[in-house]
Formats: structure tokens, sequence, C-alpha cells
């Protein structure tokens, strides 16, 4: 696979914005207001697409109640933000680093250094795809502004020989990808600012449908009571502080109680609410969230066995 002249003319993400042809000229205050000003599409980008995300949402969400993973394909300002948002998803609702993982064409370093040629090689997304070990159960979410980008698409092909289900979010119409995809996410934020920039308006749309995605999935599946992180890893200063705060606002105690029951718990802010508001011990606490399908609402309102 492979980007002629002419595809690459095509591309929306491509064109030259006529809202900005005056970037060089304007003055400091005047240039900032400008790019600014195009960020405003972003949003409506995405909520035109929330259907399809909510899609997604619903897939990744199967695939992973059945003990699959969801694993991102990207490159360049694709890739990273595919593993940002994977390397946030453990602590911030405590699954395990593999049931979110990402891979970026050129591998870690390319967190940190441009390895621009690597996106083009189909073959070295395959070759990541297998590294992954892809199986059946697993949802692959394919990043990338262009919708062509060689490495995605390769990874993605592998995916669905595979059996994966395949999610790809771009930013450009007529994607190669949608052949292979089960949902297409297809946020027109329109030519960027600096012409072809897709770390800006692109790379902030992809960035705000993965946070829709991840957390959206880990809602579904759970993780959030109310609006808490009651599955957070307490790894940390601040998320033990958060953490004890969660159990003081469910459980309406003072402090020193909350801190009490979550090193109780083993620092699991669920169980802690249970032991608390059930008063329960911890054994029993975790008894009844596995019945509940560690789902905290479930398992406050349970009868007790």
């Amino acid at each position: 696979m492979s980007l002629t002249k002419d595809t690459f003319k095509r591309m929306l993400t491509e064109e030259r914005n006529p809202k900005t042809m005056d970037l060089d000229v304007l003055n400091t205050a005047d240039l900032v207001k400008r790019i600014q000003s195009e960020d405003v599409a972003v949003a409506t980008a995405v909520a035109n697409v929330s259907e399809h995300i909510a899609k997604a949402v619903d897939l990744a969400t199967e695939r992973l109640i059945k003990g699959g993973r969801m694993i991102y394909f990207g490159a360049g300002t694709s890739g990273r933000l595919g593993v940002l948002d994977a390397t946030e998803c453990s602590p911030t609702f405590g699954v395990d680093s593999n049931t979110i993982q990402a891979y970026i064409a050129g591998g870690k370093e390319a967190m940190f250094q441009a390895f621009e040629n690597a996106e083009d090689s189909v073959e070295l997304g395959k070759a990541d795809a297998e590294i992954a070990e892809i199986t059946d159960k697993d949802v692959i979410v394919g990043i990338t502004a262009s919708g062509r980008t060689p490495y995605v698409f390769g990874a993605l092909r592998k995916a669905r020989e595979r059996g994966a289900a395949v999610i790809a979010i771009v930013n450009n119409p007529h994607s190669e990808l949608e052949a292979i995809s089960d949902v297409l996410i297809v946020a027109l934020v329109g030519p960027e600012a600096l012409t072809g920039s897709t770390r800006m308006k692109a790379g902030t749309a992809q960035k705000m449908i993965l946070n829709l995605l991840s957390t959206a999935t880990m809602i579904r599946l759970g993780k959030v009571y109310e609006n808490l992180m009651v599955d957070l890893k307490p790894t940390n200063e601040k998320l033990r502080e958060r953490a004890a705060s969660i159990i003081c606002t469910v459980c309406d105690v003072e402090r020193h109680v909350a801190e009490g029951a979550l090193v109780a718990s083993g620092n699991k802010v669920k169980t802690a609410i249970l032991m608390i508001n059930r008063k329960l011990g911890r054994a029993q606490a975790e008894a009844l969230l596995t019945r509940s399908a560690n789902k905290l609402r479930d398992a406050l309102n349970a009868e007790l066995k």
C-alpha cells in the first residue's frame, strides 16, 4: 500500500486553510487567536461522530468482558496519543497494563524521537500485530489522520485475519480502512491552520475520541461509580489522597476512617466503600463485588447472603 501524489493532494487535512494564509504577518496576539479559532471546530467534528464512538464503546466493552484486550496502533502523533491513552488507563481505572496496550510505528524510541519513515511500512504494522499476539477476543484500534497510513493498515489487516474486532479513527473521508473496520470514526476537522500539521486539529480530535472510547468503555465495565474513579490504583501520594477523598464522599465518613478502610481493603477503593457502608470484612466485600460483576452500585444494593 502506498500514497500517490494525487492521493496526497485529495486529503482534506493536507489542503490549505483560506482562513490562515497570513499567519506569518500577524502580531503575536492575533496569531494565537487565529490558530485557536480553528480549534473551535474540533469539538463539533467529534460531536458529529458520537454515534460511531458509541458503537465502538459497545464493541470494545463486549470484547473486554470476554477477557479480550484493546490495542492501539498508530504512527507519529497518532501513535503517541494511543500510547498516552493506554498508559493512563491502568492507574485511572485499575486495569492490568496488558488489557489496554499501544503500539507505535518505530517502537518505544518513536515516543521521543521522530521515525517518520516507519509509518510507510505495511509489513512493520503486520509484524507489530504479530508481536501483540492478537486473537479473536481482542479489539484493535487504528489511529491515523490520513486514514491511509500503511503501518496502521498493515496492523489492522493482520488483526482482521486473526478475527479481532477492528475500530479505525481517521480525519479524512473515503478511508481505505473502512473495508476492514467494524466501526469507522471519521472526525472531519478540515484543513489545519498550519497546512498538513495534523498534530493540531486532527490530533486534538483523536485525543478527544480516545478519551471518550476508553473512559466510556471503562464505565460500562463498572470502573466508575456515579462520576468517581472507584477502581483507581493509589500508587502515589496524589492518588492516595484522591482514593481517600472518594471514600469520604461516598461513605460520608471522616478522613481517618476512610484512610483506615483503604489500608484494610488492600488499597481497593470499592472494597473499602463496601466494608464501611455494608459493614463487611474485606473477604465478604470482595465476594459481594464478585457476585455483582464488580459494579459498586449493584454491590451496594445487593442482598447479603
